[in-house]
């Protein structure tokens, strides 16, 4: 059997890996959090204006950077998984 990398597939979607970049530093850089993901800027900024219209995460201009407040009380979208909030993931994955 191969690694998760050569099957092409991993278990959280890109827009859970932007959000754990951005609890774990919500003053990261959209370039930062995309060479940590492995995508495109500009996927980021497509992910992270996602998550703004969700609610999820509120960008706020400091300096000339951009720091993001999360709202991880929020419940999972999907129907199978709309029981548990976004906190309860991210604490999973980030031991927080």
């Amino acid at each position: 059997m191969g690694s998760n990398a050569a099957s092409g597939w991993t278990m959280f979607s890109n827009h859970a890996h932007v959000l754990i970049c951005l609890v774990e530093d919500p003053t990261r850089t959209l370039r930062e959090v995309a060479a940590r993901v492995g995508i495109t800027e500009r996927a980021v900024q497509r992910i992270v204006s996602d998550l703004e219209e969700a609610e999820i995460v509120a960008r706020q201009r400091v300096g000339r950077r951009n720091e993001y407040k999360l709202f991880l009380d929020k419940p999972l979208r999907h129907p199978l998984e709309s029981h548990r909030t976004m906190a309860e993931v991210v604490a999973l994955i980030t031991q927080r």
